[in-house]
């Protein structure tokens, strides 16, 4: 089981620190072991927003291993250029044994200066708020400071910029461990389908086409993803959540920018792709459990 260990600084950044830990703990709520610990390294620690915290663990008695990961958050920005938080040298230190442990340590925002101070960003490229990435840079020459990006992993470094990033920083190391189709649905319970990245190119048809709210069209999506070797016409899809066919085709192009039927082409083409990797399925099984009804008219699909 791995481990997502959290540091709560003083004065840290509530959303840095709560968004990321809501995207872990939706993951549990669907199935997957993950452990998740809060550490800090200063005694009572309050956040920007007044709110203090009850017994926390120092970070020294965290147990972690090969494989676990360590969030810092982001902080107040007085705090993180006062004299105080640079002599954190023993946390400091800790970071580095981590990721020298192959324990990957992210930040969101500035929790980046900790990830300096610590050594972690010398010749890697990282991000941070679009606020402090002239003094993250600054302040840590050798490091290789990227603007305009939500987040971006390096030498075994996460960063990503300030606030609500950290929340995509979170789902993306979710899709790396778990899967696009699992962090869907993580995304789905968190009601946030709009896919944001500034580095990750490769398209998603799990979590693409999900920038709506609209609930009988994410019903529809998700009954597709579920039954690609079903008929789907859109008489059955259109009774299943109350609408008339002709509403369905319209509601759904306006609401994803596909129409159903190039949505449903595509899923089965990516879970087509997916099959192919198992050298144990021939062409013709793949084409039955993708919904298509010929070898020949997949083989077709994939060459688009």
């Amino acid at each position: 089981m791995k481990t997502v260990a959290f540091i709560i600084p003083p004065t840290v950044e509530l959303l840095d620190l709560a968004g990321p830990v809501q995207v872990f703990t939706e993951a549990k709520i669907y199935g997957m072991e993950i452990d998740l610990q809060f550490y800090c390294y200063s005694e009572a620690p309050v956040s920007t927003a007044g709110l203090g915290f009850g017994h926390i663990a120092n970070f020294k008695m965290a147990k972690l291993k090969a494989g676990d990961f360590v969030f810092v958050p982001g902080m107040d920005n007085d705090y993180v250029n006062s004299i105080p938080f640079k002599a954190e040298r023993e946390f400091f230190n800790w970071l580095k044994e981590c990721s020298d442990q192959s324990i990957t340590v992210c930040s969101i925002c500035s929790g980046a200066f900790a990830l300096g101070h610590a050594g972690l960003l010398k010749d890697t490229e990282c991000t941070t708020h679009w606020r402090r990435v002239d003094a993250l840079q600054q302040q840590f020459p050798r490091s290789k400071v990227v603007a305009d990006i939500l987040y971006i992993k390096s030498n075994n470094v996460y960063t990503s910029a300030g606030i609500s990033a950290g929340i995509d920083l979170a789902l993306a190391i979710l899709e790396e461990l778990k899967g696009a189709l699992f962090t869907h649905k993580v995304a789905r319970g968190l009601v946030v389908y709009h896919r944001r990245s500034g580095t990750h190119k490769q398209q998603s048809i799990y979590l693409d086409y999900r920038n709506h709210i609209n609930p009988q069209i994410h019903e529809v999506q998700d009954y597709l993803i579920d039954n690609l070797s079903k008929e789907n016409d859109i008489e059955s899809l259109a009774a299943m959540v109350g609408m008339s066919p002709r509403n369905l085709s319209r509601v759904f192009k306006e609401k994803t920018g596909s129409t159903v039927l190039e949505y449903l082409t595509l899923l089965r083409k990516e879970y087509a792709s997916t099959m192919l990797n198992n050298p144990e399925y021939t062409i013709e099984y793949i084409a039955s459990k993708c919904g298509f009804k010929t070898a020949r008219q997949l083989q077709r699909i994939l060459k688009k």
